[in-house]
């Protein structure tokens, strides 16, 4: 029974030993490097279109540059066609498994709290927002055409009651739009910077805001 009772604490010893060993492994491991970022997506600014005679075809295609970063993987995610968030530049679906809850901040017991912060957590690639949350589902626009969300946007009966000083107040100040040009390691910003995209939105408004035909 002495020799049972010693090998049995041996074993202990080790498993301990080894558990602990793969545990401080675990907590000193160096985080893998974020992927190498690929060429930096731009915006051309009001002026470039300032040949365009045309006052409403200006406006389109200004909208059009905004497009470049209205279905950005950094705004689409949050503005998905079903109950569930996407994430990633590939646009994935959200894992683990989340939905969008009643008021767009998650399930009870599953709220994005649950998981994201006030802000970026970069040693965990977990992205943060005091207001992390999904757009209301009548802003969802993943998967539409240009024409579809310019109409999306401008309509007060589905952006909250905003007119188009409301929009480009929201665009500018919101600070989980904001986010979308800082989202720190592994995830490709939104083309541009918050100071043009906010300078073509006002520039669109100033056109009339006129929307695609396609």
């Amino acid at each position: 029974m002495m020799i049972r009772n010693i090998a049995l604490a041996a074993s202990a010893a080790l498993a301990l030993g080894l558990g602990g060993t793969a545990l401080t492994l675990a907590q000193t491991a160096t985080p893998p490097a974020p992927a190498a970022a690929g060429p930096a997506s731009t915006l051309r600014g009001p002026s470039s279109f300032a040949g365009i005679a045309d006052r409403q075809a200006r406006s389109v295609a200004l909208f059009g540059e905004i497009g470049k970063v209205l279905t950005h993987p950094r705004c689409v995610n949050c503005h998905p066609a079903t109950e569930r968030p996407r994430q990633t530049d590939a646009m994935t679906l959200h894992q683990p498994l989340v939905v969008r809850g009643k008021d767009g901040h998650g399930a009870p017991g599953m709220e994005c709290t649950t998981c994201h912060g006030k802000q970026n957590f970069d040693p965990g690639r977990l992205p943060g927002d005091p207001h992390w949350a999904l757009a209301p589902a009548s802003m969802a626009w993943e998967g539409k055409s240009l024409k579809d969300i310019c109409e999306q946007v401008k309509d007060t009966s589905r952006n909250g009651g905003k007119d188009m000083a409301a929009l480009i107040k929201h665009v500018t100040t919101d600070s989980l739009v904001l986010w979308g040009w800082n989202p720190g390691p592994g995830r490709e910003p939104a083309p541009g910077t918050p100071a043009q995209f906010g300078a073509l939105m006002q520039a669109w408004a100033d056109t009339g805001a006129a929307c695609p035909t396609s």
